[in-house]
């Protein structure tokens, strides 16, 4: 008489178990968790995939500035409150003097990373960008270091001037640009970009464009935005994809997750509890046990984002600028102190780190 296999429902202690071997988990045992584990299990389970990259009372930060270099766009994403057409009013292009103008004050500030962000313009040519970024590496040099673009950005500009995404990034590389964030991703399914965002590029393609950016010897992330109404399903399949990823290329130097913010957008809705969101930033710190940086969003969370640092993350940013969250309903603090005071108050020891020194295939980071 012959016997099948009998299926066993994963548990907090075998996950454990698997964890402290150096094992992954699964999508069934991470759908398990999520149901079934109690903040105190995910914060324990969180802080052992963390340690295996950083000492336990270790956190790091940036004071950034979020450059949102133009405001017309053609994506029509339903959950942007910051775009303009290109036929409506109110649409700007920062001159290389607005810009340099926000860098100046970014580093008076003492922060020394700049990320630029600004949507699918159709009347920027790719000169505009290699111009831009060749004068800022020529100004600043490594006195500062910037984000040029998201993926979902570098793959219009790409498109939009008839070049392979290999040829696009030669061209940045070659105007000093050394890393293009995974920004634009949202949820990585098909079924959420059909519904909220369906000018965007596929995930398929969102994928190939990120492989050509660390084929071309670029620096890149790995992002994700939960609460519009993504399901569970939709959270675990973007995790997979990220996790596989980053098994096939080791380009990924961090991951971010923060949180949508549905004030004065089509979308509109309610934003998801803190709470929520600190349980599934474990999530991610258990998953995706091949990225050594999982960060959490005060630029969402606010000073509640630290509690992030007990849920698995280990880094941070101190914003002072991002005109696409805060048209949607963010606020932003420049009382550094009073922010980091609370990391140590939660028993971490808050150390400034500098984004030019970050190695993407180290496979510990300082």
């Amino acid at each position: 008489m012959s016997h099948s296999a009998v299926s066993v429902a994963p548990t907090v202690s075998g996950v454990a178990a698997k964890l402290a071997e150096g094992s992954r988990i699964d999508r069934d045992e991470a759908r398990w968790l999520w149901i079934n584990a109690s903040d105190a299990e995910l914060c324990r389970l969180a802080s052992s995939v963390r340690d295996r990259f950083h000492a336990p009372e270790s956190c790091t930060y940036m004071v950034m500035r979020i450059i949102n270099y133009t405001n017309v766009c053609v994506a029509q994403c339903d959950y942007c409150a910051f775009y303009k057409l290109p036929t409506q009013d109110g649409g700007y292009v920062l001159s290389h003097e607005q810009v340099f103008a926000k860098l100046d004050e970014l580093l008076a500030l003492g922060g020394d990373l700049a990320a630029f962000n600004g949507g699918f313009n159709p009347h920027l040519p790719l000169s505009y960008y290699c111009e831009l970024f060749a004068a800022i590496r020529a100004r600043y040099g490594d006195s500062l270091e910037f984000y040029a673009l998201t993926i979902a950005e570098f793959m219009y500009l790409a498109d939009h001037a008839k070049l392979s995404y290999a040829e696009a990034a030669r061209s940045l590389k070659d105007a000093g640009v050394r890393w293009i964030t995974g920004g634009g991703s949202e949820i990585l399914t098909e079924e959420f970009r059909a519904r909220h965002s369906k000018f965007k590029y596929t995930v398929a393609e969102y994928f190939l464009a990120q492989r050509a950016i660390v084929e071309a010897g670029l620096k890149t992330t790995a992002t994700m935005v939960i609460g519009f109404d993504e399901s569970l399903e939709e959270r675990l399949e973007h995790l997979e994809r990220t996790r596989q990823f980053q098994d096939e290329t080791g380009g990924l130097a961090s991951f971010l997750c923060w949180t949508f913010k549905p004030y004065f957008t089509q979308i509109g809705g309610i934003e998801i509890s803190t709470v929520e969101y600190l349980r599934h930033l474990a999530l991610c710190r258990i998953y995706l046990e091949n990225i050594p940086r999982i960060r959490t969003s005060v630029l969402t969370q606010n000073q509640q984002a630290l509690e992030g640092l007990k849920y698995g993350a280990d880094d941070f940013d101190l914003p002072i600028e991002d005109e696409v969250t805060q048209k949607a309903g963010a606020t932003i603090s420049l009382d550094f102190e009073r922010i980091l005071n609370y990391a140590r108050a939660l028993g971490y020891s808050p150390v400034y780190r500098h984004v030019s020194s970050v190695q993407v295939d180290s496979p510990v980071l300082p």
